[in-house]
């Protein structure tokens, strides 16, 4: 074998996982958000479920990345784990289209179809309206490109007739159960090593195909290959939260039972889809003539497809009604962290993988904030507990309660560190993602979000201000705050801590359902509220109700929590897409 044919091998599998990440990236970049909107809102009962994971994955062409939103959407809590196995159970589904397209390509030359679409595609493109629908010309082309060239080049091999190669085959014992552990396994190694099962599949066609490997060997290559996708995922999964690695070993579980179950019956279930197809098993090249063998040969292509997808539909088929129990046994699996993730910085929505598109990645990133955001409200909610405490030390401080107070301002300060890390690594991921060729829309989301963390890095730095200012208080020799001074500031931070509410609200949620206007009237009710308490604490102070000094830091608070304010009319101005303040 020369070197040029393995390079021409090896280039053409290059260009079929080019092809594959292209489409995949055209199709969900055409879908856009209502990919997403879709599978939150069809997934109502474990049926739906399936089916919604099916018809998402076959029309985005990636499990990879159904399984990516499903989870992210069960870290989100828009669906529970139960909802998230259905899901990845109707992928494994959808994702056999693709074994369908491949056994198309390898059995008929359709490579002279394919320079017609990529003229058509780069005229779309060029046209800019519909360069999505380029996009996918583009990366469907490439693909049957790939497809095309690796059958040419498997045909140059005469991988049927390399004396060679079929030895090595014929050293292995068809008849043997450690034959089909063997390639079992060497399918899942192989899946691991190139990341890509579609890239497997295609070599396992071309063996098959050309007769130098059996149909029992290399359908035990389609099963490793099964169990070779679940572990990319899970590995990157070790990184993430707990329901995020329940997700993923749910996905290994479903495909490791497959592949057990499936031992016990190979050779019938295998005989009963050759004779669905018309492939005769019985066949050899020695009883038959040479063209009548490989006109039998070309069928294995459709062998392996129609294998692909009924195993997988009859898998789905015996574990859809034990969904629960599934649940149950993973979570028994899956423990929680000991540690407490929300005091440790990590991103938990962040992933990386090689078959991650930009869109998948804008969707993770906005997860994320989503987490950052929440995260801001509890440390709000921490300064108002930091208030409370400071408000109890009636002249003289208790040992308990001071340990409680410094303990509680140490929180606090971690939270703020924890802010600026998550601002500037959220950041960073996004310039990285936009580095890649990203559709207008998901531009502005971009531009939005680093708007966004901003903001929120913002409030986190307000809210370490006023713990600040509070142990200033508390550790300083002036008077403490009257309980009219101790009653506005609470009525303050109750409107600030709405308008956070809000916040998270529009984050959590769909923007065309989010009321702008009662941002705005908190906005005025905090802006009017300030001018107030600016007018009364002048009165006061003349009134000697208590020192100037007690006063400031008053008042200090007081102008925090309006700034406090104006950063999350920013946050929500910049989710919105939209300007309504001028402060």
């Amino acid at each position: 074998m020369s070197a040029f044919v393995i390079f021409k091998l090896l280039g053409s599998l290059a260009l079929l996982m080019f092809g594959m990440k292209s489409m995949s990236d055209a199709l969900q970049k055409m879908a856009g958000p209502q990919l997403r909107h879709v599978l939150g809102a069809m997934t109502t009962n474990r049926f739906t479920g399936m089916l919604t994971g099916m018809l998402v994955t076959a029309s985005v062409q990636s499990s990879t990345a159904t399984t990516v939103m499903t989870v992210s959407f069960v870290n989100a809590g828009l669906l529970t784990l139960a909802q998230a196995i259905s899901v990845i159970m109707g992928a494994n589904i959808g994702t056999t289209l693709t074994a369908w397209i491949m056994s198309a390509g390898m059995s008929f030359d359709i490579t002279s179809a394919v320079y017609p679409a990529f003229l058509i595609g780069i005229v779309l493109i060029y046209l800019k309206k519909y360069r999505y629908v380029g996009d996918f010309l583009f990366g469907i082309s490439f693909l049957l490109l790939g497809l095309g060239t690796l059958r040419a080049t498997g045909m140059e091999m005469h991988l049927g007739e390399n004396q060679a190669v079929l030895d090595f085959f014929a050293s292995f014992d068809p008849t043997s159960f450690s034959t089909t552990l063997i390639f079992l396994l060497l399918g899942g190694i192989m899946t691991f090593c190139v990341q890509s099962s579609a890239a497997v599949m295609a070599i396992t066609m071309i063996l098959c195909s050309s007769g130098a490997l059996p149909i029992y060997q290399g359908i035990a290559l389609v099963m490793g290959e099964n169990i070779g996708t679940t572990i990319t995922s899970n590995l990157a999964a070790l990184s993430a939260n707990t329901q995020a690695r329940r997700a993923a070993f749910s996905h290994m579980f479903f495909n490791f039972f497959g592949v057990i179950w499936i031992l016990f019956v190979f050779r019938p279930f295998i005989d009963a889809v050759c004779g669905l197809v018309g492939y005769d098993v019985a066949m050899t090249k020695d009883s038959v003539p040479i063209d009548v063998f490989m006109a039998n040969a070309a069928k294995l292509s459709f062998v392996l497809a129609a294998f692909h997808t009924c195993f997988n539909v009859a898998n789905t088929f015996i574990l859809i009604w034990f969904v629960p129990q599934i649940e149950r046994f993973v979570c028994w699996v899956i423990k929680p962290k000991r540690v407490d993730e929300e005091e440790d910085f990590k991103l938990h929505f962040i992933t990386s993988g090689i078959m991650k598109t930009p869109e998948l990645s804008v969707l993770e990133a906005q997860k994320e904030i989503q987490a950052f955001s929440d995260r801001m409200q509890r440390m709000f909610s921490m300064v108002r507990e930091l208030l409370t405490l400071s408000s109890t030390s009636s002249g003289k401080k208790k040992g308990n309660q001071e340990v409680e107070f410094n303990k509680l301002f140490t929180r606090i300060e971690k939270y703020e560190d924890i802010s600026d890390n998550m601002e500037l690594e959220i950041a960073k991921y996004l310039d990285q993602v936009s580095d890649a060729h990203l559709s207008d829309e998901t531009k502005a989301k971009i531009r939005a979000m680093l708007r966004e963390i901003s903001e929120l890095e913002s409030i986190g730095d307000s809210c370490y201000n006023m713990a600040r200012t509070i142990r200033r208080k508390y550790n300083g020799k002036e008077d403490h705050f009257n309980e009219q001074q101790y009653e506005r500031l609470d009525q303050m931070m109750v409107l600030t801590d709405d308008s956070l509410t809000l916040m998270n609200q529009l984050m959590q949620g769909r923007k065309e359902y989010f009321d702008i206007n009662r941002t705005i009237n908190t906005e005025n009710e905090i802006n009017n509220f300030r001018s107030q308490l600016k007018q009364q604490n002048i009165i006061d102070v003349n009134n000697h109700e208590y020192t100037y000094a007690v006063g400031t830091i008053y008042m200090d608070l007081v102008n925090e929590c309006e700034k406090l304010g104006d950063y999350v009319v920013n946050v929500v101005e910049a989710r919105m897409g939209t300007r309504f303040h001028d402060s």
